[in-house]
């Protein structure tokens, strides 16, 4: 039972907050730790012992039914529970580069003078006003969204809070736009050839194929295609993946086929050039036209990377600025280069812009794969569409379906199709390929693989 104490003309009131104290080696006592209060909230005092009472009672009401937050929680200063959540948070290594700069840059100057139990709704509410009006709509979405995390975890995690401060409800008072996505303009199959010709004249066949393999198999630009190795391409694959077990199930599976792995994802991380999981830990394997896979096997001939795609003086494409010395001339033209005596640069003819591209990022490529998959008389599943995107079906047709083999070979008989007809048929240019580099040239030959730092799942 709660007691209450008198003293001049204070009142406070003290009760168990369900916990024992702790004897010096860290173990439970029998003598019980209580919590006291000196009125229902800070500032405001009881009126009345009778009041005091009835707060007492309320509380170890709240211990009796596991509702009962310890108030030495919420007094956790936010600064220092800002910081022990980072620490204790697992997340990858571009979120805790993103959350470490949005923690040190917006919550935490903020924040800093409160404690996790004092943050109320319209404190919340008014912050949200300043960092909707300082900040892009991206950016401010996103430290939003960290904030969530924080108040979320403070209340089902770490019981600090009863509840969150960050209340949801429906639109009412001033009209706010609906956020849309950014219409994609219509991209046409001459325009994706445009691009990779651009790409031959700016990086040559190396740019001819990263484009085509983009267009041809929705792999994710940057990451998935600056982490392709040439053990992983068709190619070499199957007879030299590290896994023999999968290497095996492959071997049964594509006989007559061909197919690359996407098993990693490359990005600059606080260590340097990385090497990580797919996004959403997304591995799979991607069966590929014909055309495509004789792309490749000239490709690997002529350059002895482990790297399918290296840059043009063949390093890893991460230590380059690939969006503006490889993308933009590809996307958005170039004037002629002609040779000058003051300095050495490569010679190339002028290159025509794409204007169905304008403006937009090289990911787009990866959006018309799927388009394409979608024309009408594909005849392709929507499962085997999404399991090469690298998403999974939500609801009972992802439980109960799968991709099969059958599924697979009609991706690789439209594919080759779709090449032979609207680039062979069709008399679009497509460039000689390169030199074969002597064996012995070759960095170690087929099975090759980095060796930069591993992150997330071999």
């Amino acid at each position: 039972m709660p007691y209450v104490e008198s003293r001049g003309n204070s009142i406070r009131v003290k009760w168990w907050g369900g916990e024992y104290a702790l004897d010096s080696e860290g173990r439970p006592t029998k003598r019980k730790r209580y919590e006291s209060a000196s009125g229902p909230a800070p500032g405001v005092p009881f009126e009345t012992e009778d009041e005091a009472y009835d707060f007492g009672l309320d509380r170890e009401h709240e211990v009796r039914h596991g509702k009962h937050l310890p108030r030495a929680g919420g007094r956790t200063p936010m600064d220092e529970y800002c910081r022990t959540w980072y620490e204790a948070a697992d997340l990858r290594v571009r979120s805790v580069r993103k959350y470490n700069s949005m923690l040190n840059a917006v919550i935490i100057p903020y924040w800093s003078q409160w404690t996790v139990g004092s943050v109320t709704a319209i404190d919340y509410d008014m912050w949200k006003k300043q960092v909707r009006a300082k900040y892009s709509e991206n950016y401010a979405g996103n430290v939003l969204g960290l904030f969530k995390m924080l108040m979320d975890d403070a209340v089902a995690k770490y019981k600090l809070r009863s509840e969150s401060p960050i209340i949801e409800q429906r639109r009412r008072g001033r009209y706010a736009r609906k956020n849309v996505r950014r219409v994609k303009s219509e991209l046409p199959f001459e325009a994706v050839h445009q691009l990779a010709t651009n790409a031959y004249t700016v990086w040559g066949f190396t740019g001819w194929a990263y484009i085509w393999t983009i267009a041809f198999t929705g792999m994710r630009p940057p990451g998935e295609m600056y982490g392709l190795q040439r053990g992983f391409a068709s190619p070499n694959w199957l007879a030299a993946d590290p896994v023999p077990a999968r290497a095996r199930a492959a071997a049964k599976r594509y006989p007559e086929m061909h197919a690359l792995r996407v098993q990693h994802q490359a990005y600059y991380a606080d260590t340097g050039p990385t090497l990580a999981a797919p996004k959403y830990d997304s591995h799979r394997t991607l069966v590929i036209p014909p055309f495509l896979h004789e792309i490749h096997a000239a490709l690997l001939a002529s350059h002895a990377s482990p790297w399918v795609f290296p840059s043009m003086t063949g390093k890893h494409l991460l230590t380059t600025e690939f969006t503006h010395n490889y993308w933009r001339p590809i996307r958005d033209g170039a004037k002629e280069r002609k040779p000058r005596p003051q300095y050495m640069r490569h010679v190339r003819p002028e290159i025509p812009a794409v204007p169905e591209m304008a403006g937009q990022d090289i990911y787009r490529l990866r959006h018309w794969h799927r388009e394409f998959l979608d024309e009408p008389g594909s005849d392709i599943s929507t499962i085997a569409k999404e399991a090469r995107m690298g998403h999974e079906m939500a609801g009972m047709e992802g439980v109960y379906s799968r991709v099969t083999i059958g599924m697979e070979m009609r991706i690789v008989d439209y594919l080759q199709d779709a090449w032979e007809k609207r680039v062979v048929g069709a008399g679009l240019w497509t460039p000689p390929f390169p030199k074969v580099l002597p064996s012995e040239h070759l960095a170690g030959g087929p099975p090759q693989f980095s060796t930069l730092p591993m992150l997330g799942e071999v």
